[in-house]
């Protein structure tokens, strides 16, 4: 009897191959679930949100795209300086009344928008660390109007401005990742305010 099997043993293995199909079943309708929340987020965002302040996921290909071509920038530029200054020249140069809101000296507000700027995009792949930072910055600029068109004056300026400076590397994916970010930071400190 070597070649018979012992019909508890089929039994076993059958309810085994049930119970592995349905984890992996869950799972898959978990992913599924969260590429649709994820989706969601990202297409909402892509407006600005100023109605409502939550966590954000955003797909990691998106993050590690922006970060990359953030990174790309810094690289690019001959100093943290230099590419502070740029952005300051961006976003004053497409909007020179913007510039009446900030009352610091130019050098200092170009390392501003460099530090904000990277503190924000270094931790968009978090959701909790992401919403804190976005939070702690709001609360420095409570002092100013931020209202939708400002913020995509401003957000169009930078998004602008690493088109023109990267070329190709600054990808689609790239760019919606800012177009995001930048949205719910504005969101955030009109929502904050």
């Amino acid at each position: 009897m070597a070649g018979a099997e012992n019909p508890e043993d089929t039994e076993y293995l059958e309810e085994e191959v049930e119970e592995e199909e349905a984890a992996v079943e869950e799972a898959t309708e978990e992913n599924q679930e969260e590429e649709v929340i994820l989706d969601t987020s990202v297409a909402k965002l892509k407006e600005v949100q100023d109605k409502e302040f939550v966590e954000v996921r955003l797909p990691a290909d998106v993050v590690a795209e922006a970060q990359q071509a953030w990174q790309t920038f810094i690289g690019s530029a001959s100093s943290r300086e230099a590419a502070g200054e740029a952005i300051y020249a961006a976003l004053f140069d497409s909007a020179p009344s913007l510039q009446s809101l900030f009352k610091t000296a130019r050098s200092v507000m170009a390392m501003r928008f460099m530090n904000g700027l990277n503190s924000i995009i270094s931790s968009a792949a978090s959701p909790s660390a992401l919403k804190t930072q976005v939070e702690t910055l709001g609360f420095q600029h409570l002092d100013l109007e931020v209202t939708i068109p400002r913020v995509v004056i401003f957000r169009d300026a930078i998004i602008d401005l690493f088109d023109m400076e990267m070329g190709a590397r600054f990808t689609s994916k790239a760019k919606l990742g800012f177009l995001v970010v930048l949205n719910y930071v504005g969101g955030a400190y009109i929502y904050i305010r």
